[in-house]
């Protein structure tokens, strides 16, 4: 991968790779012991990212999961935003393919460029070429939520319970963030507080995809913060974001929306 190449084709190219090297490791290690797939995995991915960023990107600052946090970072101009293995549950699971890997760039104070490799459904979405939403929703068609797979979060199954929504479970935030660009789902709400390198690269190709995103009460979305979590997010058709956003405002007690644990139900 030559230096000279686009951040845009550098985040896509990353992903792809490391989501391709994840593979691998997956099929030679087997799925009996999901512990040490998991941390082999992360290790693997991080270590992939981090050595092709420092050498394509070397002027640059980088924030990882797996990572330490280099607070250098909040006077650099450039930060690349990674989650090497989003959905780790679902990567040692045999048969799943709702995991991801992250790969974005903020610049001057918004994400410049991003992409997120879904290696097990072998596609890498990106702003290179971001799928853009068809014009209009099937008439008639209930609205589709994504929503954690095995603990949806309470105040999503509210407002899916007031809209007559359907919920989609779904693992990684990736995927299902995902899954709204390609017409899986209409909506990605969440409330229980994640990380940026959980939502960076998706919103990066999601926005791009013309896509709304924001926080749940309208509020733009902020990258490269000294405290990396990130308390909720709202990615859905840009067509629904009022009706989302005035669900989330007539909510009776919003201190009661999930505790802002960021590990839980992403």
């Amino acid at each position: 991968m030559s230096s000279i190449r686009s951040d845009h084709d550098i985040a896509r190219d990353l992903a792809t790779e490391a989501g391709q090297q994840l593979q691998r490791l997956r099929q030679r290690q087997g799925f009996a012991e999901p512990d040490v797939l998991r941390t082999l995995g992360d290790r693997i991915s991080h270590e992939f990212l981090f050595s092709a960023l420092s050498r394509l990107r070397p002027s640059d600052a980088v924030l990882s999961e797996e990572g330490s946090d280099d607070q250098s970072r909040l006077q650099s101009r450039r930060v690349w935003i990674i989650d090497p293995l989003d959905g780790t549950r679902e990567f040692a699971e045999e048969g799943r393919s709702d995991w991801a890997v992250h790969v974005a760039l903020w610049e001057d104070g918004a994400l410049a460029a991003g992409a997120v490799a879904l290696p097990a459904q072998g596609s890498t979405l990106s702003t290179v070429d971001p799928p853009w939403l068809p014009e209009q929703r099937p008439s008639g068609q209930r609205l589709r939520i994504t929503a954690s797979r095995s603990r949806p979060p309470e105040f999503v199954q509210w407002l899916a319970t007031q809209l007559g929504a359907e919920l989609v479970p779904m693992g990684s935030a990736g995927a299902k963030m995902c899954a709204v660009l390609l017409g899986i789902a209409d909506i990605y709400l969440h409330a229980g507080g994640q990380f940026e390198w959980d939502s960076a690269a998706p919103v990066a190709v999601a926005a791009a995809g013309g896509l709304h995103t924001s926080r749940i009460d309208g509020s733009a979305l902020t990258y490269n913060q000294p405290d990396p979590q990130l308390p909720d997010i709202l990615v859905c058709r840009p067509e629904l974001a009022g009706t989302m956003l005035a669900g989330v405002r007539d909510a009776a007690d919003l201190d009661s929306l999930d505790s802002a644990d960021p590990h839980a139900g992403a």
